[in-house]
């Protein structure tokens, strides 16, 4: 038996460690005790609801307390938590729902609306549970519930007994067409990437406090604000409001010096937003150690943060079917611009589209494998036939070996052939952000006169510029080989992104196309 809830929980209080902090923030502090205490009552009160073991428990809500214990109170009934966006519509939700075939829907009482016309969408929902103090609306033929009712029982909430195989959580993906697609981890995996990335990469401690910009909706954040500070014995910080350069600030600095984070995680979307904003350099005065994934961090972005507030920042690489960071640098030893190396534990190639190993220098397209790669995707066998390929994982990534060092070169349909060359937009982007007067970069391709496409840039001008085209496209002349330099240049107030930060080139490209612009 082997249950990911009591690895990441029960043993440190058998240990003696249940005094210790396990999760604090807005919502509310609990040490490991409490959290163990809080976590069987999920686990009993969802048992008490008719929750059997492997079925999916869907939860839309913000970063809280009673989320993480929600997560591993089904964990620990042996039924399988769906943490799911909540940016997500009513619509998006409700496909998920149905997609999922969800016993119970948890919601935030911010989310009631959306969660309610979701939930009248889904007819396999059997419970649909709120925070807060409303009793929520329901379909006729499910249960509602207030979710702190539900977790207030008496039950004893043993570990049901899974094994290191048994389906412990889906994690969907951000697709950027379509419906999502749902990838299956184990509970062994949950182990595994503390083991690997967590432990020997991060070095996380039990002093550690841990503070995410991701959320635990996603593969990234779940790692950071979950898995790493409760293997560890550590502490999360949980922040459940949309972060910005202010609010994170105030997070880092809280009054009492021994409440600061030691451990930051963001995106480099965000590392350029915090760049961007008026913070003291002494903001992260008590982190060891920033983090970056998601996509891939410029090495401007690195070497300015580092000057501004002295932390050096760890790029990496993961994947939602990989449930964590599986390359990335090491600290003291950072390489910027590179993903850096495979995190032990895990083995990477980088092939053709013939799926044969290429030669070091020559791009190609990076596949994984370790013990954390999910089962495959739920329900969609085509693709999972596509993607997991035997042991290894076609992440859909383009890079290529640099002396023993991996650089991102773009997602595999996000690369430029321009004038029958491959244009790497991450190498334009990281050009365009060496110019002081650029915040924010991302190049696309879009089509000139005679359809064939070429690089162009869309820039968020950095405060006070009034940076030009002209000088932009003279900077990158100066830096980069003339197929590489962008033909047009659009300056815009923001970047689209995802809800977990990663900047949508499609919606930029398909815009510029649309509006009939060309290259």
């Amino acid at each position: 038996m082997f249950n990911a809830c009591t690895y990441l929980v029960d043993r440190h209080v058998e240990s003696g460690g249940g005094d210790r902090t396990a999760v604090t923030g807005p919502g509310g502090t609990l040490t490991y005790a409490e959290l163990l205490e809080r976590v069987r009552r999920m686990a009993s009160g969802l048992r008490g609801l008719g929750v059997r073991p492997e079925e999916r428990v869907l939860i839309y809500m913000p970063d809280s307390p009673d989320m993480l214990a929600l997560i591993l109170g089904a964990m620990r009934a042996g039924a399988v938590p769906v943490p799911v966006s909540t940016m997500m519509t009513a619509k998006d939700l409700a496909e998920v729902l149905r997609d999922s075939r969800a016993r119970v829907l948890a919601a935030g009482a911010e989310f009631a609306a959306a969660a309610e016309e979701a939930a009248r969408l889904a007819p396999d929902l059997a419970a649909f549970l709120l925070t807060g103090d409303t009793p929520p609306q329901a379909p006729e033929w499910a249960q509602s519930h207030l979710l702190a009712k539900v977790a207030d029982n008496d039950g004893i909430g043993d570990p049901y007994p899974t094994s290191p195989d048994s389906s412990a959580l889906w994690l969907y993906t951000s697709g950027t067409t379509g419906l999502p697609k749902a990838a299956v981890h184990r509970h062994a995996s949950i182990r595994s990437v503390y083991e690997t990335y967590g432990a020997q990469v991060l070095g996380i401690r039990p002093g550690d406090r841990c503070l995410s910009v991701p959320k635990l909706f996603f593969a990234y954040g779940i790692g950071n604000s979950c898995f790493f500070p409760l293997a560890a014995g550590a502490s999360a910080v949980l922040e459940p409001s949309r972060p910005t350069p202010a609010l994170i600030a105030e997070r880092l600095c809280p009054d009492d010096p021994a409440e600061r984070p030691t451990l930051f995680f963001g995106v480099p979307t965000f590392y350029a937003a915090l760049l961007a904003a008026d913070l003291p350099p002494e903001t992260f005065s008590s982190v060891r150690q920033a983090v970056s994934a998601g996509e891939p961090l410029p090495a401007p972005i690195f070497r300015r943060f580092g000057e501004r507030f002295g932390v050096e920042i760890l790029d990496g690489i993961g994947a939602t079917e990989a449930l964590h960071i599986f390359v990335s640098n090491r600290p003291g030893a950072v390489r910027p611009g590179t993903t850096g190396t495979p995190v032990p534990g895990y083995d990477v190639r980088i092939v053709d589209d013939a799926g044969a190993e290429v030669a070091p220098g020559t791009p190609g397209h990076l596949m994984v494998r370790g013990d954390s790669i999910a089962t495959g995707y739920w329900c969609r066998t085509e693709v999972t036939r596509r993607v997991f390929q035997g042991e290894w994982l076609r992440t859909g990534d383009t890079y290529v070996d640099e002396g023993g060092s991996l650089r991102f070169l773009g997602r595999s349909d996000d690369m430029i052939k321009a004038g029958g060359i491959w244009v790497s937009p991450s190498e334009v982007e990281a050009r365009l952000l060496e110019h002081p007067g650029v915040a924010q970069a991302v190049v696309v391709a879009v089509p000139d006169g005679d359809g064939l496409d070429k690089p162009v840039a869309g820039i968020v001008r950095a405060g006070g510029s009034s940076l030009t085209e002209d000088e932009v496209i003279a900077f990158c002349r100066e830096g980069l080989a003339s197929f590489k330099r962008p033909r047009a240049v659009f300056f815009l107030d923001t970047l689209p992104t995802t809800a977990t930060g990663k900047i949508q080139r499609y919606i930029l490209r398909d815009a510029l196309r649309e509006s009939g612009v060309t290259s």
